[in-house]
């Protein structure tokens, strides 16, 4: 079994209907989910939320490239090496 790994994904939303899908697949990965915090910056139109994870690097790869298959959502993870 591969080691699990703390990771954190940057998401960035630039379009307030793909936000939905996005909870979606949160929630799908949920038991992952070890804190989150979602940042609305109105003034710029897109919203920001952070995710820390602890998983495989498979299942942290699949969310991350679930996330970014939705249209005007932009994702990044850093993974802690062991």
């Amino acid at each position: 079994m591969e080691e699990k790994r703390i990771a954190v994904a940057a998401i960035i939303i630039e379009d307030t209907e793909s936000a939905q899908k996005v909870n979606d697949v949160l929630h799908k990965f949920g038991s992952m989910i070890i804190g989150r915090m979602g940042i609305p910056y109105r003034e710029r139109g897109v919203s920001v939320i952070s995710v820390v994870l602890d998983g495989n690097s498979d299942e942290i790869s699949a969310l991350t490239g679930q996330l970014g298959k939705i249209e005007f959502v932009s994702v990044k993870a850093v993974m802690s090496k062991k």
